[in-house]
């Protein structure tokens, strides 16, 4: 065995983490064990005191530190979830706990933190913002630095997950699925897995939108990401840590992508079968599980999936619901160009047959057509190809929207908005901190000759909103639309040539 691997396997069966943590229950999923034809378990870390994996590797680490070294007090820097433990885990220990989280966190997981005693301070917007100003804090204070992932103690606390599994299925286990931020508690599980039943395949989970560890295995080195997408917020890294770098790089077997609509759908599968509501880091594990057997077209295995965090603000669930079914790839929406003649709604309604209609959004455009936003209950996701050409074949052009983000955070809402006035206006969907101010820098930084003609935005119950902006823009000024946006640093996507602003809203 590698030395650093027994060095890791000794740490974690000395690891004190049982004063705050419990033995979470490894239970098996039944409904998507039977949909998946699969047995899928799930590790119930979001059943621990503070609802997250985090305190066992947080209290390992402060519990191990001298009385003299936690006399000034301890310091850290999370998005939530190891802030929670870190709060729990001072105020058993007796001592000051400065707790630094990104502006973007969750109130829930702030108020908890507060909760437990912790001092909260909001920096930045991600992760890695309110990590440096930590840094910055402990240099001028003398504070203890508890680092979410990237410490020795705190990987061998996370890694007691893998050997409860271990010791709680002691039948065969094919592969436990992880959802990675930094990286410390895929390090640790895979530390102890790895070192006892090397057999069972560790298989790490990221989201599209934060997938640090991932671009860095792809490397062969640690990268630093632009911007990482803030809708599962306790795996929002921009750069991960040397060592959970060096033990993903040599023990995890796999990865798996996952986007925000899979997520959605799992939540929703884990609240069928436990009537608990998992965060989105918590529901990643599962979403990669569903994906994972699609794609290799697996029957009978046994999978292990961590359900490692259950801090989601109640105001996000409109959000996941709306999402879950999209996800599930159960809806479909199209955008149907009809004829404007007697009998053609009935025509389409024809087509369309028994399959439920989620939606039905309609407008008269002109004298010989019209347009149609109509969403469609599937059952697997092809029958959302095999209905477009189904329409085509009877005369009916249709779009098929089901990966149109614009579509499905907007127009969906605000179908039959044309305007003969909007002269020169081009439209672009952009993501704002949800936090004051984020709409003043964005008007202050407009030229001011521009005009707003559209304006949507709805609160989705997510650490940022999505706004849809339609702005008439001389045709003098349009070479100067990419520097605002640069300047901006909004994520921001033009959607001034998607056919559906066409349809309904130009």
């Amino acid at each position: 065995m590698d030395t650093r691997l027994l060095e890791y396997l000794q740490r974690i069966l000395t690891a004190q983490v049982y004063d705050v943590a419990v033995e979470s229950p490894l239970e098996l999923a039944p409904k998507i064990s039977t949909r998946l034809g699969n047995r899928v378990w799930l590790k119930r870390e979001d059943t621990q005191p503070v609802f997250s994996f985090k305190l066992r590797g947080a209290y390992n680490k402060m519990v191990r530190l001298t009385p003299e070294q936690r006399a000034p007090g301890v310091i850290c820097a999370s998005a939530g979830n190891h802030a929670q433990g870190v709060a729990l885990s001072a105020q058993r220990l007796g001592c000051r706990a400065v707790i630094v989280m990104p502006v973007t966190t969750p109130q829930l997981k702030s108020d908890a933190v507060r909760a437990w005693g912790g001092e909260v301070i909001l920096h930045g917007d991600s992760y890695s913002d309110a990590y440096q100003h930590a840094l910055e804090l402990q240099q001028s204070h003398g504070y203890a630095f508890v680092h979410p992932f990237d410490d020795p103690d705190v990987i061998a606390g996370q890694g007691t997950i893998g050997m409860e599994i271990l010791r709680q299925h002691q039948h065969p286990i094919d592969a436990i699925f992880v959802a990675i931020g930094g990286g410390g508690l895929v390090s640790g599980i895979a530390a102890y897995v790895k070192a006892i039943r090397p057999e069972i395949k560790i298989i790490g989970v990221q989201m599209a939108d934060s997938n640090a560890m991932l671009r860095s295995i792809e490397s062969g080195k640690r990268v630093m990401l632009n911007d990482v997408g803030l809708f599962s917020d306790g795996t929002a890294v921009k750069q991960v840590g040397e060592e959970t770098f060096r033990l993903t790089q040599a023990l995890v077997d796999d990865f798996v992508v996952v986007d925000a609509d899979a997520v959605c759908a799992a939540i929703k599968d884990v609240f069928e079968d436990t009537r608990s509501i998992v965060e989105p880091a918590g529901a990643m594990g599962v979403a990669a599980v569903k994906q994972y057997v699609a794609e290799h077209q697996l029957r009978e295995k046994t999978f292990v999936a961590i359900t490692c965090g259950a801090n989601m603000n109640f105001n996000r669930l409109r959000f996941v619901a709306e999402r879950a079914e999209v996800g599930e790839e159960r809806e479909a929406l199209f955008a149907v160009t009809i004829p404007e003649r007697r009998g053609s709604f009935r025509q389409l309604c024809d087509l369309i047959g028994t399959r439920n209609i989620t939606e039905f959004n309609y407008r008269i455009s002109d004298a010989s057509d019209a347009h149609v936003f109509v969403g469609i209950e599937i059952g697997r996701r092809a029958e959302a190809a095999e209905l477009c050409g189904v329409f085509a074949d009877h005369g009916f052009a249709a779009v098929n929207l089901v990966g149109d983000d614009m579509s499905k955070e907007h127009v969906r809402h605000m179908v039959g908005g044309r305007s003969a006035l909007a002269r020169n206006e081009r439209l672009f969907r952009f993501q704002f901190p949800e936090r004051p101010g984020a709409l003043r820098k964005f008007l202050s930084s407009m030229h001011p000759n521009w005009n707003i003609s559209l304006f949507h935005y709805r609160n989705q119950g997510a650490d940022h909103g999505r706004i849809l902006v339609g702005i008439q823009i001389p045709t003098a000024e349009q070479a100067t639309v990419e520097g605002f946006i640069e300047g901006l640093a909004y994520p921001c996507v033009e959607e001034t040539d998607n056919p559906v602003y066409h349809m309904f809203l130009r």
